[in-house]
């Protein structure tokens, strides 16, 4: 598969599970943190699914196009892994991560700290929509729409 295919299967994957989870996710209480803001594109589709919910983006720095950055108050510059720290205990009701590289070792050291803090980011019963496995004793892995081929993109609960 070529890298342009790769990307569009990728984005296809992240729409398709959050479309589908919009329902689920509207009824749980908590904000909704994006790790990675990237562009913005995927900060601007949680903005059209979940507009009664504040979405709260982390990012190393603002690269996203200006229709599709957050309000200062609610993006939180600096390394992901320590600034999403702050956040522990906030209680999400979804917490959407898109921080995978493609390259296997630089990903193995992000999967050494992201699973835990997925967990602790969100509330009981909380989702969290990754593009790498993430296994935690506290995260449930849930089945994910049709559309999405088997470990392309992942969907969690959080157990109590």
């Amino acid at each position: 598969m070529s890298r342009l295919d790769s990307f569009i299967h990728r984005l296809t994957a992240q729409r398709d599970i959050l479309n589908d989870i919009r329902e689920t996710v509207n009824e749980i209480e908590g904000p909704v943190l994006e790790l990675g803001l990237g562009n913005g594109r995927t900060f601007d589709h949680l903005r059209a699914l979940f507009p009664d919910k504040r979405i709260i983006a982390f990012d190393r720095a603002v690269g996203s196009h200006k229709t599709s950055t957050p309000a200062p108050e609610n993006i939180v510059l600096g390394e992901i892994r320590e600034t999403a720290q702050t956040f522990i205990g906030v209680g999400a009701a979804l917490v959407h991560v898109d921080i995978g590289t493609g390259y296997d070792d630089k990903d193995a050291i992000t999967l050494t700290w992201l699973p835990q803090l997925a967990a602790g980011l969100l509330r009981p019963h909380g989702l969290v929509v990754s593009g790498l496995e993430l296994l935690h004793p506290q995260l449930e892995a849930l089945p994910i729409c049709s559309s999405v081929p088997v470990g392309r993109y992942f969907l969690y609960r959080r157990i109590e």
